[in-house]
C-alpha cells in the first residue's frame, strides 16, 4: 500500500502540490459517458469560449499535456531553422527543460544575463547588429517568463515595451506564463492586460502550478501565426485524446476567477514566510519576493538541518540561497511551523 511522503508540507515547489477541489469536480464531471476525441467535445468548445472571454476573440488555445511542449510548439509558430530565441539567462527553457527546444526546433537560444529574472531593451539591443549577417543566427523572438524563475514579476508597461521594441524589428514576443496567474494576482490585474494588450505574440499558460491535476495550454494572440498549430502540436506530442479531461481543468481554473484566488493565496503565504524570517540574523532575501516564491540566503548549517525535515531546493550553493515555493493549500499554519522550525534552526546556529 502506498503512503504519503514522511515530510510535512513541501516548500520545494507548487508542482508538489495537490488538486484543487473544484478542479477534480471538474474532471469527475466530464467523466461522464463517451465524448469525442482530440477536441471535438463540448467540454473543449467551453474551455475555448472562456479564454476567448479571458484573452480576447483573437486568442485561439490548444490544450497541452506540460509546459515544456506548450512552449515548444509555440515557439516553433514563430522560428526559421536559421534563427534564435533571446531570453534571460535563467530561462526554463534555457535551464530547465533539457534543451527541449534547441533539440526538438534546431534553434540558438541567445542568453542575458540578468540580476533578477527580467530582461529590459537596452539589454537585448546590442543583440540585434547581427540582423541581416548570413554568418549568424536570425534573432526572431523574444521570450520571457512570468513570473521570473526568480519570482519576479514584469508589469505591464515592461512587456509593452519589450512588445513595442521586438515588433518594430520584426520580432516576436514570447511569454513562458506558467506562473502568470501569480503575476496577475500579485499587480491585482487582469490576465489579459499582462499579455494580450500588452503585446504578447505567443504564450504558455500554466494551470498545473495553479491547481490543476496535469493542464497547461498555448495560446496564440497573433491569429497569422496560428494556421501551423494543430500540425506542430501533433508532432510535438501534445494532442490528447482524450482532451475533455485537460480542458475541464482550465475551464474550472477560469470559472468564477478560481485561478486568481489560489494564486493570491500562494502569494500570501510567500509574503507571510518572508514577514516570518525578516528579523533574523544572518538571513537575507536575494530577489524581493513578487509572487509565491522566497530565496532566502540562509547559514549552510541551517539548510542542512531544514533539508532532514522540509522539502525544499538549493538555488544557489556558492552563495547558500535556497528556493521556498508556497502554493494554492499551503496554510497560514503550515507557514507558521515552517517558520518557527527556520527560526529555531538560525537560533541554534548562532548559539553553537
Amino acid at each position: 500500500m502506498l503512503t504519503s511522503t514522511p515530510f510535512p508540507k513541501s516548500f520545494a515547489s507548487d508542482n508538489h502540490a495537490g488538486v484543487h477541489p473544484a478542479v477534480l469536480a471538474a474532471v469527475l464531471e466530464a467523466n461522464t459517458g463517451d465524448a469525442p476525441a482530440y477536441g471535438e467535445d463540448v467540454w473543449t468548445a467551453a474551455m475555448e469560449d472562456a479564454f476567448s472571454t479571458e484573452f480576447g476573440p483573437q486568442a485561439t488555445v490548444y490544450p497541452m499535456f506540460n509546459g515544456t511542449g506548450a512552449n515548444v510548439v509555440g515557439l516553433g509558430l514563430a522560428l526559421r531553422p536559421y534563427d534564435a530565441v533571446i531570453c534571460p539567462v535563467t530561462a526554463h527553457i534555457n535551464t530547465n527543460e533539457c534543451g527541449a527546444a534547441e533539440r526538438v526546433l534546431g534553434v540558438k537560444l541567445v542568453t542575458i544575463p540578468t540580476d533578477d529574472g527580467k530582461i529590459f531593451v537596452d539589454d537585448i539591443r546590442g543583440l540585434l547588429s547581427v540582423l541581416g549577417d548570413a554568418h549568424h543566427s536570425q534573432p526572431r523572438v523574444i521570450s520571457i517568463s512570468q513570473v521570473t524563475e526568480c519570482g519576479t514579476c514584469y508589469t505591464a508597461d515592461e512587456v509593452a515595451e519589450l512588445a513595442e521594441f521586438a515588433h518594430a524589428r520584426g520580432l516576436f514576443l514570447h511569454m513562458d506564463g506558467a506562473r502568470l496567474a501569480n503575476a496577475a494576482a500579485e499587480l491585482g490585474c487582469s490576465l489579459r492586460s499582462l499579455t494580450t494588450d500588452a503585446g504578447v505574440d505567443l504564450l504558455s499558460f500554466g494551470g498545473t502550478k495553479n491547481g490543476a491535476m496535469g493542464a497547461e495550454a498555448l495560446v496564440v494572440l497573433r491569429p497569422e501565426l496560428d494556421a501551423p498549430t494543430p500540425f506542430l502540436r501533433k508532432q510535438g506530442m501534445q494532442l490528447a485524446s482524450k482532451m475533455r479531461f485537460v480542458s475541464a481543468q482550465l475551464t474550472a481554473l477560469l470559472t468564477d476567477d478560481l485561478w486568481r484566488e489560489n494564486a493570491a493565496h500562494a502569494n500570501a503565504m510567500a509574503h507571510r514566510l518572508a514577514e516570518g524570517i525578516a528579523d533574523l540574523p544572518g538571513v537575507s532575501l536575494r530577489y524581493p519576493v513578487q509572487s509565491n516564491a522566497v530565496f532566502p540566503a540562509l547559514p549552510e548549517k541551517v539548510i542542512a538541518e531544514l533539508q532532514q525535515r522540509y522539502l525544499f531546493h538549493l538555488w544557489d550553493a556558492a552563495e547558500n540561497v535556497v528556493r521556498w515555493v508556497t502554493a494554492f493549500d499551503t496554510s497560514p499554519e503550515h507557514v507558521d511551523t515552517f517558520v518557527a522550525d527556520i527560526r529555531l534552526a538560525v537560533q541554534g546556529t548562532a548559539g553553537s
